[in-house]
């Protein structure tokens, strides 16, 4: 029986198969282990019981876990909007609390629209973009190596092979060498011949387009806002859905600083939306704001 029922968690995240847990700093070895085998004897499907013992660290979204109870695997495999995914819990993000924003946003495509997808991770956007909507193409960005192996997994898994690009590597990097490509056009395309720097998975996909319809910024908690890149690769009609973490009182701060980013680079903006994606902490949310390029 456990004794300090104050340090057990009153809830866990499922990823499919693994349940993750946080405990209480004071939770003793046999408490945890009794907490997550009730997990096990209540969940058939939970197979493994995982503890988290860090935060998810810079720009790579990695995070620590221990094991604690069932099968010893950091690996996931988990279901959502139609989709499959798998991934490696401590290697690459992934958070099954945006399961209803990744289908939001899949509903808001248009047909025949391209999508930029900006810190992809595993794909998970991107894929239910691209299962969920008649997009044209969406081309799914991520620098974490590891994340981009599962990536492509996943195209795999869901058969979306032919709907998505893979633009591997540093955004910054990636959208400079598109603007140094096109320096006076809007309308032309990046060939992928010229491009072979960056890690394009070509198939039978040929132009990679120099601006984009729709782009999805789901970024990581850090200082660069990649606003400026955001805005390099749009154009007039282009919508944006940018993520950003602030407390209640800062969210009209987040709305300012994406419009003097838009004033920096002499771009005309049009606030469509602001909603809460998402209590992250105590009194802190994850924000999602709607824009439009003008």
């Amino acid at each position: 029986m456990i004794k300090n029922y104050y340090k057990i968690p009153r809830a866990f995240d499922i990823f499919g198969n693994i349940a993750l847990v946080k405990f209480d700093k004071k939770t003793s070895v046999k408490d945890k282990k009794h907490f997550a085998n009730n997990i096990l004897r209540n969940n058939k499907a939970i197979k493994t019981v995982l503890e988290k013992i860090g935060k998810f660290k810079g720009r790579l979204r990695k995070q620590e876990t221990r094991w604690i109870a069932g099968e010893k695997t950091k690996e996931a495999l988990y279901r959502e909007n139609g989709c499959v995914f798998r991934f490696n819990i401590d290697s690459t993000y992934f958070s099954p609390r945006l399961s209803n924003e990744r289908k939001e946003i899949a509903d808001a495509i248009r047909k025949g629209e391209e999508v930029l997808v900006m810190f992809a991770g595993v794909g998970a956007y991107s894929i239910v973009i691209a299962k969920n909507s008649k997009a044209k193409m969406v081309y799914s960005n991520e620098i974490n190596k590891e994340a981009n192996k599962y990536g492509r997994l996943n195209i795999e898994l869901n058969k979306v092979k032919g709907k998505i690009v893979f633009l591997d590597g540093d955004i910054k990097r990636i959208a400079k060498k598109i603007v140094k490509t096109h320096p006076s056009t809007q309308k032309k395309v990046v060939n992928v011949e010229n491009t072979r720097s960056l890690k394009f998975n070509n198939g039978s996909i040929k132009d990679i387009p120099s601006k984009f319809d729709v782009i999805v910024m789901p970024r990581p908690q850090l200082k660069d806002s990649f606003l400026k890149q955001a805005f390099m690769l749009s154009k007039k009609g282009t919508r944006i859905y940018y993520y950003d973490f602030c407390k209640q009182d800062e969210i009209n701060q987040i709305v300012e600083k994406i419009k003097k980013e838009a004033v920096k680079v002499k771009k005309k903006i049009k606030i469509l939306n602001v909603k809460k994606a998402g209590e992250i902490a105590p009194y802190k949310y994850r924000i999602r704001v709607d824009f439009k390029v003008l």
